[in-house]
């Protein structure tokens, strides 16, 4: 029996040390980074010591005495010096070509008073010859400082914008994107400078509105649909300064940590666009696209294609954006209940919800997903009936089907357990709470808001992911004010004490999530990204304090110190 027991143990050892020589070597990392707290987001081991990569996939998350076993004398070691780093941010909802216009056009982001829109503009005409259109977006009325002397249903009129721009025609995005605001020389290049006598009626417009003053005349203020009667006069872009305000949106992406982007609703100049620069080289971003709603022919052309999915994870094409009413701070939001501040308004439907139907039964029956823009009560409760009855005609195609509602700012409590129901993903900018907030209380009222605003927590606790981001260029693309939102509910000025209805706050862990693996989720992708796991994307986020244990009075200085994208590093702070 001994011998027995001896002979087996030496076959053992044998066998052990036969496949220990013919086991293949540890693959050789080309990038090792060590030194700081790394973040994850993946629930086997919420942190590490070290990542090692190969290329542009994950190799190994874990101990440094672990990770050096890769290191060999080509890797690239990256010492965070106490540095923090993260997954690669997602921006979760904005638009790119938007982002890298509004630095190649004026700016407004930052006005507080429609006197700076009117020096901004002074200063563009001297630049510009007479005749040449001057754009630009970024003016939010409701957060200036104080509003000019003659108002009209709470937004200025273009008078002393047209003094300063007589031979110039101008129109100012808000910064919603849902109105504009055109100078006299614009109306008059559209033709509706002046009013015909035989009535105001031909400047009725479904879906938006003319404003107008006492006297029937046009304020200058374009809402909803309506913006299309001066946007149709405004000349085309140019090739090369698409690709130039390509360049910019990729280097603001960058500056701010973003690697992946989702991009929310483009045509076929702009797929063109994409295409044209991924097959160059020069798609250093993931940008996961929504085809425009506005496009029925464009729609039917994919339907017949099918998704897109790109293996390289550079530009995948798989969704298609609805845009259903307006925004909050223009009052196009659609609600259920007239606004506080103007009796008798409701907002915009802006795309029948019989399209909304169509749409959701096409992106079941074809594999695409539909991500539909509400922001008021009354759209998010209409969009919700409108998938939930295409999930019943299509019950076969339902079992993965990730709709979305975009926004999904104001809702009634009656509709906020259907998300996790329906299954339905809300991306939510928590940005908008923090900019918002303030005056979003005077549109819908004390009780609107404690009940059904930017209730994060309550859909989180029913079991339904929320996708971050900022809907840049409607506010600036960085996501510290984003996150410093989720986990405060406070304006960017760190007011009130407290934060708005401080129940809705997210934990700082639920704040990543949004920001990566749940991101991820809400485009098929949280199996190739969204979390430091060995196999996935080496895209990776670095600050310069750790994000999830900082004084939250300290939370907003954090700084993005380095960017890495696909293995590579693509940004670094000076």
């Amino acid at each position: 029996m001994q011998n027995i027991y001896t002979t087996f143990y030496r076959l053992v050892f044998v066998f052990m040390f036969i496949t220990s020589c013919s086991s293949p070597q540890k693959e050789s990392a080309t990038l090792l980074i060590y030194g700081g707290p790394i973040y994850t987001v993946d629930s086997t081991q919420t942190m590490v010591e070290a990542v090692a990569t190969k290329d542009s996939i994950i190799l190994f998350a874990g101990s440094l005495a672990e990770a050096e076993q890769y290191k060999t004398e080509k890797t690239q070691l990256i010492d965070l010096q106490g540095k923090t780093m993260t997954p690669g941010l997602i921006e979760g909802h904005g638009h790119f070509m938007g982002l890298g216009y509004n630095e190649l056009n004026l700016d407004l982001l930052n006005t507080t008073s429609y006197q700076q829109i009117i020096d901004a503009v002074a200063e563009e005409v001297k630049k510009v010859g007479p005749g040449e259109w001057i754009t630009g977006r970024g003016w939010h009325q409701s957060k200036w400082d104080q509003m000019p002397e003659e108002t009209v249903n709470g937004f200025q009129t273009h008078d002393l914008l047209s003094a300063v721009s007589p031979d110039n025609p101008v129109y100012l995005r808000h910064a919603s994107g849902h109105a504009g605001f055109a100078n006299a020389k614009a109306m008059e290049v559209a033709g509706i400078q002046v009013l015909p006598k035989d009535g105001i009626d031909k400047l009725e417009i479904e879906g938006g509105e003319v404003m107008r003053d006492a006297l029937g005349r046009p304020t200058g203020i374009f809402n909803e649909r309506a913006m299309t009667l001066i946007t149709q006069h405004i000349p085309e872009t140019t090739p090369e300064k698409d690709v130039k305000a390509f360049e910019l949106a990729v280097a603001a992406c960058h500056r701010n940590g973003i690697t992946g982007f989702h991009d929310a609703g483009i045509g076929r100049e702009t797929i063109a666009l994409y295409e044209k620069m991924r097959n160059t080289d020069q798609m250093d971003i993931r940008i996961y696209a929504m085809l425009t709603g506005w496009d029925k022919e464009l729609l039917t052309e994919w339907y017949e294609k099918g998704p897109r999915v790109d293996p390289e994870n550079l530009f995948t094409i798989r969704s298609v954006k609805l845009n259903c009413d307006g925004a909050l701070g223009s009052r196009g939001a659609w609600l259920l209940e007239s606004y506080t501040d103007r009796p008798g308004h409701f907002g915009h439907e802006t795309l029948p919800m019989a399209f909304v139907k169509t749409t959701a039964l096409n992106g079941l029956k074809h594999g695409f997903q539909v991500c539909s823009h509400a922001i008021g009560d009354r759209a998010n409760r209409e969009i919700l009936d409108r998938y939930e009855a295409a999930f019943k005609d299509v019950p076969s195609a339902t079992t993965d089907h990730r709709f979305r509602i975009e926004h999904a700012q104001h809702l009634h409590p009656d509709d906020i357990p259907r998300f996790a129901e329906l299954q339905v993903i809300p991306a939510m900018q928590a940005v908008h709470m923090s900019s918002d907030r303030p005056w979003a209380i005077d549109r819908l009222g004390e009780k609107r808001i404690k009940e059904g605003a930017y209730m994060w927590q309550t859909l989180l606790q029913s079991g339904i992911p929320i996708v971050n981001g900022t809907d840049v260029p409607v506010e600036p693309i960085d996501p510290i004010a984003s996150l410093y939102a989720s986990i405060s509910r406070k304006t960017l000025k760190g007011t009130p004490e407290g934060g708005y209805e401080p129940e809705q706050k997210m934990t700082r862990e639920q704040a990543l999530r949004s920001y990566t693996l749940d991101a991820a989720y809400g485009a098929f992708e949280e199996n190739v990204k969204g979390s430091i796991t060995p196999g996935k994307l080496a895209d990776f986020t670095v600050y310069n304090q750790d994000i999830m244990t900082v004084e939250e009075e300290k939370f907003l200085e954090t700084k993005i110190a380095m960017t890495i994208f696909d293995g590579q590093v693509v940004y670094t702070m000076k």
